[in-house]
């Protein structure tokens, strides 16, 4: 059960600090793919030396930190097109008439784009969650609940978290809705909490992070305290289980037949990726979905990539900054850039002192878009679009030796090489890695 326990806070500290809040589909792997990461990380470990490595916590969240940097940053690319070095950058882009009310995203592939639809949308109803309200308490009198240790149950998905706390002596309404709003948000459960006030009166507000509404489940989560182990009496003066809204789907009209879905992002036909931000009233008109053209999609991949690789370097750049550490990955990577750095300022990019790109002449940009608009002039456009895959290919495969091996950049010393006529695998350097991330809980 200690185990059990311990891995489960490795996995929610994991999650909650280093995750991306949405799953990325880049993050899912073929068998082929996931057995070469195996055999380069078994190749690995057969050359590296002994290390004796800087064992901080500090030195924990570099690793931990470079590594979802540089998985993100190769994620970046593969949203423009794919890993292959022929599609690099050739993702087609979808647009939206109305971004407000409908925001989309081209999925398909290069397969699909021929024959992806193009449609209209009307959202009538946007997918809510469930919202509990309160009750409306004088902020600032003192609580009507007695001194002493309370709790109450919440249930969500069949699965129940019990809850205690104190009241003490003087403490006022807005005092206990406060530390409630606190423990709700440090347990982390899916629910969001605040404390709405008005006219000196205040109430705790929840509302589940899921929406939409699921057959055989009428709410997303209750909250009781008839059976708890404390004193009960807190979920009556306090309204917590005062449904105030309940879950609801959204509703819409998809080339005028009706639809609706759970979440306010789904997918059409496996091609586009919606995310329901608005509604249509009466006087806006239904949105129209369907792809850019040509140039204006490698204007926005051109775009992506470089806000994808500034941020991989801002970030690596504080996490060096922060702990101490080398910068080594950032000048590696600043390297990369400097290579290129003539080639890109004839196509319109330029590279300030600390290695961030930025575009800085789309006049000269225009000259690599004349390739897929069809101008004569395809000389520069071949030139300029050779020159952005090539970087971008520079720089996905320090990612993915970054992601492969992060302990590369952490502070060690060489205590002893591997006999270079006798070399074994050892699987150290990749254990090294996998162990920081318990080395607190275990």
């Amino acid at each position: 059960m200690a185990y059990s326990a311990a891995l489960n806070t490795v996995y929610n500290h994991y999650l909650k600090t280093y995750s991306q809040t949405r799953p990325s589909r880049y993050d899912a792997h073929k068998k082929g793919e996931l057995r070469s990461i195996y055999n380069s990380i078994i190749e690995q470990n057969r050359k590296s030396p002994l290390f004796l490595l800087d064992n901080t916590k500090e030195s924990h969240e570099f690793a931990v930190g470079i590594k979802e940097n540089a998985r993100q940053l190769r994620n970046t690319i593969a949203s423009l097109g794919g890993l292959d070095e022929d599609e690099i950058l050739n993702k087609k882009a979808a647009f939206s008439s109305n971004p407000e009310v409908v925001k989309v995203n081209f999925i398909g592939g290069s397969e699909n784009i021929n024959n992806a639809p193009e449609f209209d949308i009307v959202v009538n109803r946007l997918a809510t969650g469930q919202t509990n309200t309160g009750n409306m308490l004088p902020s600032n009198e003192k609580a009507g609940l007695s001194v002493g240790f309370y709790s109450f149950d919440v249930s969500i998905n069949d699965t129940n978290y019990e809850f205690q706390f104190n009241v003490n002596e003087g403490e006022t309404n807005i005092d206990i809705q406060n530390r409630l709003a606190r423990l709700f948000k440090n347990a982390d459960l899916g629910l969001t909490a605040k404390v709405v006030e008005n006219n000196g009166y205040s109430a705790l507000s929840l509302e589940s992070n899921h929406t939409g509404t699921t057959i055989g489940r009428d709410f997303h989560f209750t909250i009781s305290d008839e059976k708890t182990s404390k004193t009960a009496g807190s979920v009556s003066y306090l309204g917590l289980n005062n449904v105030s809204r309940e879950a609801g789907n959204a509703e819409f009209l998809l080339n005028g037949e009706p639809k609706s879905a759970q979440a306010n992002n789904f997918t059409v036909e496996k091609m586009y990726e919606l995310s329901l931000t608005g509604v249509n009233f009466e006087d806006i008109p239904a949105v129209q979905i369907g792809l850019k053209t040509s140039t204006e999609s490698i204007s926005e991949n051109i775009t992506n990539l470089v806000s994808g690789y500034n941020r991989f370097l801002e970030s690596a750049a504080n996490l060096s900054d922060s702990h101490k550490h080398n910068r080594q990955v950032v000048n590696e990577m600043r390297g990369i850039t400097k290579l290129y750095e003539d080639e890109m300022s004839n196509i319109g990019l330029s590279i300030n002192n600390d290695g961030l790109l930025s575009v800085t002449d789309y006049d000269k940009l225009g000259y690599l878009l004349t390739q897929e608009t069809g101008a004569e002039d395809t000389e520069s456009s071949n030139t300029g679009l050779e020159t952005l895959k090539s970087f971008t290919n520079a720089i996905l495969r320090k990612s993915n030796q970054i992601t492969l091996n992060p302990m590369e950049y952490v502070d060690k010393k060489i205590i002893a090489y591997k006999n270079p006529g006798r070399s074994f695998v050892n699987p150290y350097m990749a254990s090294a890695y996998s162990g920081m991330m318990f080395n607190s809980y275990c």
